[in-house]
């Protein structure tokens, strides 16, 4: 488990064979002892972070209804917030498909510019998460 607050990162193991926690502030380096071993420690460049929340599983699962359906996978399809489109077998007008029914389903509409951000299903149900929250502000 890791959780980021500030400028520092705190780590804790499940498992027993782990060190309990292992905390580093500044994220200018990082190392963890584990079960008495060390290793190398991590060298990182100053970075910014991107906090970003999945969208509801809700989401998700519709999305790849909607997905499956314009695509006409059998329904055993696996299709999960990973699948990318491309892999699915969709073009670039399959994407265009996707994404009007996308807008219709959830009453949102998707500009160009993040239309052609979109490679996964869950891509898509983030941005639909974000529009629709956007809507409501």
């Amino acid at each position: 488990m890791a959780s980021v607050t500030g400028t520092s990162i705190s780590m804790a193991s499940f498992k027993a064979s782990l060190a309990p926690s292992s905390r580093t502030s500044n994220l200018k380096s990082v190392s963890f002892p584990i079960s008495g071993k060390s290793f190398t420690t991590l060298r990182m460049q100053p970075a910014r972070f991107r906090i970003s929340c999945a969208a509801k599983p809700e989401t998700v699962t519709k999305v790849c209804e909607i997905v499956k359906k314009q695509l006409a996978l059998p329904d055993d399809s696996a299709v999960t917030g990973e699948s990318k489109f491309a892999a699915l077998g969709a073009d670039s007008l399959d994407t265009v498909e996707i994404v009007m029914g996308l807008e219709e389903e959830f009453g949102i509409s998707v500009e160009e510019d993040s239309a052609q951000s979109i490679a996964t299903v869950q891509d898509a149900a983030d941005l639909i998460e974000k529009l629709i929250e956007n809507k409501g502000a």
